[in-house]
């Protein structure tokens, strides 16, 4: 690894023969927003790779930016954006044989050893790195002493890394949720009550998650098995609920200055790279697999829409695919999808008929809204579509939905 100064960095950035290069970089709230700001000083044109991008990132004509999971800096990119729709297990192989980097940019914590973390921040890292190495390409690191060391696959060796520069700035974290959110908080009570003592935890990204792990702290014997964790887990720990026999497993988090200091260097953490993270083998060996998830719509079939908004694309797949799956064929393990009945801003039911938009995820154990809970396995087409109306449904779709029910569908 090679450290050099910012003015060196442009030169060299500006020498790449490529057209066009691939820059795969840092997502979430670990973007090495030093390196992408040399990238876009040098390069006319270039490719961003990037997960759930945060704002503030490169935006500029000359950019297209690709992601099988958008991020709010992205989604709006129009033709720029090139949305590559993918669980995100099989993302490490997308790298590594279709859309191979030319370059990643990874921020990362100071050597120690020999070694720099990944820090908060590991998922597809570790592939991308390799895939780039493999055919000649280069590992930029964005030196920061805020990053936390964390141990698990995100330790790279120093001499995987080309150039590096030094750049201290403290981590982002994200906007703090209103925590006057009566169905947020009326359905993190109906989940909560689905998770015994002793289960395996995997939540998604959003408020209803992280209040889920706010009413748990009366469990005893929990684990985790996520692709993020957040401040909610930190609580856990700290509660005794967790099972201390056991590390806690994700593959980045996100949350609190006191989440990323706890993280520095602690033996009860490790971070593992998505294709471990996120292999439903893996995922069904988890003993009481319970993964929770978030979803924008669900219909009478249990189909449940977690990343369009009509025509737009919010998010992605993401990994709540590959968790339904995992959890499903995990001993005494079940699939929770959680949504809000209503859409306010468009005044209408988040309980469709049937889904007019790309399915994200299906066969769930239990979706859950702030009405109630539909108890989905084992029950019949017919006996689906009645518990999602009278237990999930708004009162105000309810009749609407019975009668589409049974016309269309002879069900209900």
């Amino acid at each position: 690894m090679e450290i050099i100064g910012d003015d060196t960095l442009r030169k060299r950035l500006a020498a790449i023969g490529r057209r066009e290069p691939r820059i795969v970089a840092g997502g979430n709230f670990l973007t090495p927003t030093a390196l992408l700001g040399a990238a876009e000083a040098e390069l006319e044109r270039w490719r961003l790779f990037i997960l759930n991008a945060q704002h503030p990132i490169p935006a500029r004509p000359g950019i297209t930016y690709e992601s099988p999971f958008l991020g709010p800096a992205i989604r709006d990119q129009g033709d720029a954006l090139r949305y590559l729709p993918m669980r995100l297990s099989l993302v490490p192989t997308l790298l590594a044989t279709t859309l191979v980097p030319d370059v990643v940019m990874v921020q990362t914590s100071l050597p120690i050893a020999g070694r720099v973390s990944l820090g908060t921040e590991v998922n597809i890292l570790p592939a991308a790195i390799e895939a780039v190495r493999s055919h000649g390409g280069l590992v930029i690191a964005q030196l920061n002493p805020h990053v936390p060391y964390v141990f698990g696959d995100g330790e790279i060796e120093t001499d995987a890394i080309d150039w590096a520069i030094e750049a201290e700035a403290p981590l982002s974290s994200p906007d703090a949720r209103n925590a006057d959110d009566p169905q947020a908080a009326a359905i993190a009570e109906h989940v909560a009550r689905l998770v015994p003592s002793g289960a395996t935890l995997q939540l998604g990204i959003g408020a209803i998650p992280d209040r889920v792990l706010a009413r748990l702290e009366d469990r005893r014997g929990l684990r985790i098995w996520s692709e993020m964790i957040s401040d909610g887990v930190l609580a856990l720990e700290r509660r005794a609920a967790l099972d201390r026999s056991e590390p806690i497993t994700a593959s980045f988090l996100f949350g609190s200055a006191e989440l990323y200091a706890w993280a520095d260097r602690n033996p009860r953490l490790r971070l593992l790279r998505t294709e471990t993270i996120n292999d439903p083998a893996m995922i069904m060996r988890q003993p009481r697999m319970t993964a929770i998830n978030a979803a924008l719509q669900v219909d009478l079939f249990a189909q449940a829409n977690a990343c369009h908004l009509g025509p737009r694309v919010i998010s992605g797949f993401g990994g709540q695919p590959d968790f339904t799956v995992g959890a499903l064929h995990a001993r005494e393990g079940q699939s929770i999808i959680a949504l809000r009945s209503w859409h306010s801003p468009t005044d209408a039911s988040n309980v469709r008929a049937c889904l007019d938009t790309p399915v994200t995820s299906f066969q769930h154990s239990a979706i859950v809204s702030e009405h109630g809970v539909a108890h989905l396995f084992g029950a019949s087409a017919t006996e689906q579509a009645q518990r999602i109306i009278t237990m999930v449904a708004d009162p105000r779709a309810r009749d609407e939905l019975a009668a589409d029910a049974r016309a269309d569908h002879g069900r209900a």
